[in-house]
């Protein structure tokens, strides 16, 4: 997919807001490939080379950033990208599980994308959630103890357009596209609209408060 002379007039704009946000132009580089995933879905050879040349840097460099990180792609993927943690825990708990249902139902592999182009499927290491153990999440946003039911029901949701609200973060979903301009630097307000952790994730705490302990209090070596 080609960039467009009017996109990367556009694309220009956003690229010099962003690198002056850092002391060396080449820090920019990886919200830049976020801002160049978000005009085309994905991180192109066009997109690897408007990076390049708006860092000064060689194409071969932008590169091996681009294949290095899997939250680059590098072929387009679904409106929704949902990826289901499939790491120790995860598993353990039912991750395995739910991938391989929603393989079956949605009938796509690994790192492919449904005929309707509505969602695409990934198998992630870990979602840092493990508190929340099965997790799935699409475009980033968390949808926490899952089950193979509800996994179904969440992607047939997202395939038929219906309201659907993460677990935690945002309170509404956005497309894929939008979550890589979030990324890339460039916020929709949503940070603070939604729950941002729950009883799983602050027992810990809510036991030190019980307790009266506090950091290199009694217990801590």
């Amino acid at each position: 997919m080609a960039l467009s002379e009017e996109a990367r007039a556009r694309l220009a704009e956003d690229a010099a807001q962003i690198i002056g946000r850092y002391p060396r132009s080449r820090s920019a580089l990886l919200p830049l490939l976020h801002l160049v995933q978000s005009e085309e879905g994905y991180v192109s050879q066009d997109g690897i080379e408007f990076c390049a040349e708006q860092l000064g840097l060689a194409e071969a460099e932008v590169t091996a950033v681009t294949s290095f990180y899997t939250m680059y792609k590098r072929q387009p993927v679904g409106e929704y990208h949902v990826g289901v943690c499939t790491n120790s825990l995860c598993a353990v708990m039912g991750g395995d599980a739910i991938f391989a249902d929603l393989k079956d139902h949605l009938d796509i592999g690994n790192d492919e994308t449904t005929a309707d182009g509505k969602v695409s499927l990934e198998h992630l290491e870990c979602n840092a959630a493990c508190d929340y153990a099965p997790v799935v999440m699409v475009n980033w946003e968390f949808f926490d103890n899952m089950t193979p039911s509800s996994a179904r029901e969440l992607v047939d949701g997202l395939r038929s357009g219906a309201d659907v609200s993460p677990t935690r973060g945002a309170p509404r979903l956005c497309s894929w596209r939008q979550a890589s301009r979030i990324l890339a630097g460039f916020p929709d307000g949503q940070a603070t609209g939604g729950h941002t952790a729950g009883e799983a994730t602050l027992a810990g705490l809510v036991a030190a408060r019980e307790h009266g302990w506090t950091p290199g209090g009694p217990g801590h070596d």
